[in-house]
């Protein structure tokens, strides 16, 4: 049975009211939609707030998933991004992107994101430099509309593919791949300024 059978199964035993699925599916599932709202709205406290309420979404309307149509982590992020635009729509939050110096969950062991991204074997001097490298990344990306830093997330970060993008985000195939090229297009742009000032 492949990973989408097994999953498909879960979601049938949870709908016929299997307590012991709907806890592997939120097991499962936690930490990848915890990472997709911090990553949206910057802060751990409404990240696990929203990750509770995504979870709430996903169990009452988890009889409408059709895994014929799309893979559950696809129909799991438009219900997460889904739920994420309405919060940022009624102005609870201010979109922003990781912190690399917040750590991002518990199951983190503690560790900051920068710190999990740092090289261990590289001198103090290089880690110095990776890590204002990432900050000048983490700061170009808030500089980025919504609409182009979304995208840029979900493929860049949530290693998520067009076709899965495009679900999730309800547009084209050809207008994700546009808005990823224009975002790291932008990005590449805004971090060549930023290293002039620097330098």
């Amino acid at each position: 049975m492949d990973d989408n059978q097994a999953v498909n199964a879960l979601v049938r035993r949870c709908v016929a009211g299997d307590a012991a699925a709907w806890e592997e599916i939120v097991r499962q599932y936690n930490r990848r939609i915890y990472n997709i709202c911090y990553r949206f709205c910057g802060s751990p406290d409404d990240a696990a707030d929203l990750t509770q309420e995504v979870f709430i979404k996903v169990y009452r309307t988890l009889n409408t998933f059709d895994g014929t149509r799309a893979a559950f982590m696809t129909w799991v992020t438009t219900v997460t991004r889904n739920l994420l635009v309405d919060h940022f729509r009624k102005g609870k939050y201010d979109r922003v992107t990781d912190s690399l110096e917040a750590t991002p969950g518990s199951q983190e062991e503690g560790l900051t994101l920068g710190e999990q991204l740092e090289d261990q074997s590289l001198s103090p001097e290089q880690r110095a430099q990776s890590r204002q490298t990432q900050q000048m990344v983490h700061q170009a990306l808030q500089k980025l509309s919504p609409e182009l830093r979304e995208a840029v997330i979900l493929r860049d970060l949530q290693d998520m593919d067009y076709k899965e993008i495009a679900l999730v985000l309800k547009i084209p195939e050809g207008t994700v791949k546009s808005r990823i090229n224009r975002g790291r297009t932008e990005l590449a742009r805004l971090l060549q300024r930023n290293y002039r000032q620097v330098s």
